[in-house]
């Protein structure tokens, strides 16, 4: 019996590449969500006369919830059925979705999202689980190289079909789209996808969840806030100091449970830590990306939303093409050194990309997110999978949950951060004449001035501070991605080529 489960391990399930394509579909619905909304910003922020701020908390609302929760979803997909919280997932995230499409205020939208970061949650780590269970050790960097390549195709149709169906309908569109897509990821699963969970796993810890999505939140709160009204701002300190107490008890609480929903001993591992470490830092940088660049191709170069969309897919495209040849890095390379060389060529894109001006051609743009994307789609593979390789099997629903709340803390830290770092050196650039009320964003600026005789060089002058705050950001991102690819150097062992990891 024990031979016979060895040798099924080994060979993986017979039906594993179907099983794929279910997961896969579940995928596209969470990664489509998640990028359809940035060409609609400028659509949003003009139908609620939404802030940059407010146009942070629309997009963070999603990934924070989703980053807090991934643990105790990855948890509850061991206990009660992966195959289970897939599904519950995907039918709480279309519901949210179509009661987005009807918002009637900005918090109302971001109520939504939220409550959509719920459902992504469960999905989430579930599809990675399933994926680590179905798939031999020996198949699986191919695997995830096809997940991620699914994930990036995604991510290039997302801003796509958002600049479509806000072109053609409304910012609207963005959310009710997720219906569809939601049916058909439902009837894949149910049909395809075999029921598995942990008979051992670790009991849900709700304070635990509550404690540590409290703690996120309050972070990503203090840095937008701080970004928007100066560090002395009250909500600031208070942020910070919830984030700080929240994260505490969670911590302590882990730390004395018999069955901790985190096993803390997972970050003692070298190739955990300094896998998961590497790919945070990485995500700081790429998360805020595209919330920067579909600004300034709209609101600087002039772009439609659905050019703007045309315009990012460099990006996604160069994932795609680095995912191909990242799938099959480990066997020749080993794992260390796909992830050093990925990381730095992603920040030599962001370098490029710090050299934008009002100017530039987007023969320039298209390079950077294009070397930006191979770079992250080449150390992908390996990443993942040195990061879940470390992690026992019957832990694959915590190990995956864990490895998605590195990466989407990640990103909602980016966009916080980077918006935040965006929003303040556009403030000290614009001339002294533009009011205060209008400084907080481009779009805003460019309003005032559209509304003003003379108002051509106040514009000027907004889209050149833009750019100069621009180069700030992607000079950060591509710091945040060297320090990655530095820690991945010091802290991963060389590993032989054809290991698994």
């Amino acid at each position: 019996m024990g031979m016979a489960a060895t040798e099924d391990r080994a060979q993986g399930h017979p039906r594993r590449w179907l099983i794929l394509v279910a997961i896969c579909a579940a995928l596209l619905v969470i990664v489509v969500d998640n990028t359809v909304l940035n060409v609609a910003l400028p659509s949003i922020a003009a139908a609620f006369g939404a802030s940059t701020a407010e146009q942070q908390a629309v997009v963070d609302a999603y990934v924070v919830v989703f980053a807090g929760l991934l643990i105790a979803a990855g948890a509850a997909a061991d206990r009660y059925g992966r195959r289970r919280a897939m599904l519950a997932g995907l039918v709480l995230l279309g519901a949210a979705s179509a009661a987005a499409a009807v918002a009637w205020s900005v918090w109302w939208l971001v109520a939504m999202r939220a409550l959509m970061g719920v459902g992504a949650a469960l999905v989430m780590p579930a599809t990675l689980a399933v994926l680590m269970q179905v798939f031999p050790d020996r198949e699986r960097p191919r695997a995830l190289a096809v997940w991620a390549a699914v994930a990036s195709v995604a991510m290039a149709a997302g801003p796509v079909l958002g600049g479509f169906l806000v072109a053609a309908w409304s910012w609207a569109g963005v959310f009710l789209i997720n219906v569809p897509v939601v049916a058909a990821a439902v009837a894949a699963i149910v049909r395809l996808v075999p029921g598995s969970r942990d008979p051992h796993a670790r009991p849900v810890d709700p304070l635990s969840a509550a404690m540590v999505t409290v703690g996120m939140v309050a972070l990503t709160t203090a840095v937008i806030v701080m970004g928007e009204h100066g560090p002395t701002a009250p909500a600031v300190a208070i942020g910070f100091a919830a984030a700080a107490a929240a994260l505490a008890v969670f911590a302590r609480r882990q730390a004395r449970s018999v069955a901790p929903m985190v096993d803390l001993s997972l970050y003692r591992d070298r190739r955990f830590a300094g896998g998961s470490a590497a790919v945070a830092l990485l995500t700081v940088g790429t998360g805020s990306a595209l919330f920067v660049l579909t600004q300034h191709l709209q609101l600087v170069l002039g772009y439609s939303p659905l050019e703007a969309g045309v315009g990012v897919m460099p990006l996604a495209a160069g994932t795609v093409l680095g995912s191909i040849a990242g799938g099959r890095a480990p066997e020749r390379m080993g794992h260390r050194a796909p992830i050093v060389l990925g990381f730095t060529a992603t920040a030599a894109g962001f370098v490029l990309l710090a050299a934008l001006t009002p100017t530039s051609p987007y023969l320039l743009v298209a390079a950077g997110l294009l070397l930006a994307g191979c770079g992250t789609g080449f150390a992908g593979p390996a990443a993942t999978s040195t990061v879940l390789g470390a992690v026992p099997t019957e832990r694959a629903g915590m190990g995956s949950a864990l490895n998605d709340t590195h990466q989407q803390f990640g990103i909602a830290m980016g966009v916080a951060v980077m918006g935040s770092l965006l929003a303040a050196v556009y403030r000290t650039g614009l001339p002294d004449a533009v009011p205060h009320r209008v400084a907080g964003s481009l779009a805003a600026t460019l309003d005032y001035a559209a509304e003003r005789a003379g108002g051509a060089d106040t514009a000027a002058a907004a889209r050149a501070a833009f750019t100069a705050a621009q180069t700030a950001t992607m000079l950060t991102a591509a710091g945040c991605a060297l320090a990655g690819a530095v820690i991945a150097g010091l802290v991963l062992r060389r590993d032989r080529p054809n290991g698994a990891g």
